[in-house]
């Protein structure tokens, strides 16, 4: 795990989409080592944590964005907001455009007017590489963070905007939505039925959210990254089927999950995080197994939803 640098102590730092899963999570990751914490979520939040600053506001609207940076005068900003999804269907694709694509090239023109020391993007495992001479987009949200990725660097080259992309593979652990797939199947498994999944035989790099916290604190905290793409994951694979059978074997070995009962989406990408790079640029590297991981991830909502 990587310690804040001193040198960061007390810096402001603006955090989008920071009421969701991985915001919410960097939010109190950051609070508990020093930092001045600023969130910004669309909808009103209110917080028992006095070391987080809320601000309400639409990343889609320029003079909304540009208000917020200019108030807070951030030292880092972590754009992590995004309408994460999917689906193939053609009714996500203005939502994605506006949510993730628009909302980017906001936040870049607000943080190259008015500056700060870094901005980190939320890169998505699903986006080709940037450098690929035949780009192959599956999905309105893996066209919109590539179109996302390709700006950040135009501004960089352009404007010399101090941005890194964080490339996050699938992150999974407590408070994640039910929806996902991790939590939805922990969820059916404890209350005795079976999940209905897909047929499972996509390899996927797991990383588990506190493995995550520590890779975007490394990315704010080490120097001569601008313009550069670091991947955060574990650099395995394991089958979406192995997953379920792991969470099968922990929760209730008697359930049978319903492989195939949902459809396989088509052109997924099987893309496996470049650990090496990850550790050569920020001394980083992924601490806990997929094991591990799951075994903390059924005994926080087993606590959770057991309770009620």
């Amino acid at each position: 795990m990587i310690a804040a640098q001193p040198h960061l102590f007390g810096k402001k730092v603006l955090i989008t989409g920071a009421s969701g899963f991985i915001g919410s999570h960097l939010c109190k990751y950051l609070g508990d080592r020093e930092f001045e914490v600023h969130g910004i979520s669309r909808n009103p939040q209110t917080s028992s944590s006095h070391s987080i600053c809320w601000w309400q506001g639409n990343l889609e609207e320029i003079s909304t964005v540009r208000t917020i940076v200019r108030n807070v005068s951030p030292n880092i900003i972590y754009h992590l907001a995004s309408n994460v999804t999917g689906s193939r269907a053609i009714d996500f694709v203005l939502p994605t455009l506006h949510s993730n694509f628009v909302s980017t090239v906001n936040l870049l023109t607000a943080c190259t007017e008015v500056g700060c020391d870094r901005i980190i993007l939320a890169g998505s495992l699903e986006e080709p590489d940037l450098d690929l001479d035949t780009i192959s987009l599956s999905s309105p949200y893996a066209a919109a963070k590539w179109a996302s990725s390709a700006y950040a660097g135009m501004f960089h080259e352009l404007y010399q905007t101090p941005m890194v992309i964080a490339k996050i593979f699938m992150v999974y652990g407590a408070e994640q939505n039910l929806r996902f797939l991790i939590p939805y199947v922990i969820s059916s498994l404890l209350k005795g039925e079976s999940p209905q999944v897909s047929s499972g035989k996509r390899p996927v790099d797991w990383i588990y959210i506190d493995d995550l916290m520590s890779g975007l604190l490394a990315i704010a905290s080490v120097p001569g990254i601008e313009g550069q793409t670091i991947d955060l994951g574990s650099g395995t694979l394991t089958t979406v089927r192995e997953v379920v059978e792991r969470l099968c074997h922990l929760i209730d070995r008697q359930i049978q999950p319903a492989f195939g009962a949902i459809p396989d989406r088509p052109m997924e990408r099987v893309r496996v995080a470049d650990t090496t790079q990850a550790y050569a640029k920020l001394g980083w590297k992924a601490a806990t197994s997929i094991e591990e991981g799951l075994k903390l991830t059924v005994e926080w909502y087993r606590n959770r939803l057991t309770s009620k």
